[in-house]
C-alpha cells in the first residue's frame, strides 16, 4: 500500500500540474516548478522501489520527497495569502521556435504571490501542501507498520 501511494500521489499531483498547465493555461511561476521537482524525485525513488532493494529505504526517500514539496506548497501558499514574503523571482513561459527576444516579450509573467486558482478559496499551492503532507505523513506510517509494503 505505501509503494502505491508513494508512485501514485506524486503522479497524480504532477499530472494535474500539467492539465491545469496545458489544459486550461494555468502556467507554472518559480515556486510551482519547485514543488514539482519534489514530487518527480517522489515519483523516481518510487518507480525505483519496484526494482531495487530496499524497498522501505527508495519508498521512505519517496515520501521525504513529497514532504519537501509539500512544505514548499504550503510556504507558497502563505506568500499568495500575504502572511508572509516570498522571493522575488517570477518565471516566463518561452515558446520555441521563435525569436528569443519576442518569446521573452510576449510570454505571460506569472508572479508567486497571485493566486491563480482555488477552490474552497484554497490555491493550488495550499491543496499541494495539504495533499502531500497528508499523503508523506501516511506512508511513513504504512512503513512503520510490520505489515507487507
Amino acid at each position: 500500500m505505501a509503494q502505491w501511494l508513494a508512485i501514485s500521489i506524486p503522479a497524480l499531483l504532477l499530472l494535474g500540474a500539467y492539465i491545469s498547465e496545458y489544459g486550461f493555461g494555468l502556467y507554472p511561476c518559480e515556486m510551482c516548478w519547485w514543488q514539482r521537482y519534489g514530487h518527480f524525485a517522489a515519483l523516481g525513488f518510487a518507480l525505483l522501489s519496484t526494482v531495487a532493494a530496499p524497498k522501505r529505504l527508495w519508498i521512505g526517500l519517496s515520501a521525504f520527497a513529497i514532504l519537501i514539496s509539500g512544505l514548499i506548497g504550503g510556504f507558497h501558499a502563505g506568500v499568495e495569502y500575504g502572511w508572509w514574503e516570498g522571493f522575488t523571482t517570477c518565471s516566463t513561459l518561452a515558446s520555441g521556435g521563435q525569436d528569443p527576444l519576442m518569446a521573452i516579450l510576449n510570454a505571460p509573467l506569472i508572479r508567486c504571490d497571485e493566486v491563480q486558482w482555488s477552490l474552497f478559496g484554497i490555491s493550488l499551492a495550499g491543496w499541494n501542501f495539504l495533499i502531500s503532507t497528508l499523503s508523506a505523513i501516511v506512508i511513513a506510517v504504512l512503513l512503520k507498520g510490520k505489515r507487507r509494503i
